[in-house]
């Protein structure tokens, strides 16, 4: 079974920075696509960022230009580089992974923000003061 766990949130100034991190293992071929959604009380999840296995990133409009979604090949670890972060920032971040579609013979969907994510972890919180 494919295992998640995010880290590297915080509580940080509007106009400050992060970088989030997501350690996954367990897969037998690899991920086709990982990415990171969020969710704040009360509020829908959205979708922030996601990646490819060719290395093809996509973001929501609310995060384009001010964040960066990352990958390790080697190990499988995501990142997260959060620029410029605004108080509407604030939720709980969540990495999400689908597995090769090697695994199961069949195709796992579109790779983006809004992905059919498989396994994910337990989140870390973000919190964007003024």
């Amino acid at each position: 079974r494919v295992q998640v766990v995010e880290s590297g949130g915080g509580s940080v100034q509007a106009g400050g920075s992060l970088r989030l991190s997501c350690a996954t293992s367990g897969y037998i071929y690899g991920p086709d696509c990982m990415g990171w959604f969020r969710q704040a009380p009360g509020k829908e999840r959205e979708g922030v960022a996601a990646i490819d296995d060719h290395g093809s990133t996509s973001y929501g409009d609310s995060v384009k230009g001010r964040f960066t979604i990352s990958k390790d090949n080697a190990n499988n670890t995501l990142y997260l580089q959060m620029n410029s972060l605004k108080p509407d920032d604030t939720a709980m971040y969540y990495c999400g992974t689908i597995p090769s579609g090697r695994e199961s013979g069949t195709w796992v969907g579109f790779c983006g923000p809004y992905a059919d994510f498989r396994y994910w972890g337990q989140g870390t919180q973000v919190t964007v003061s003024t």
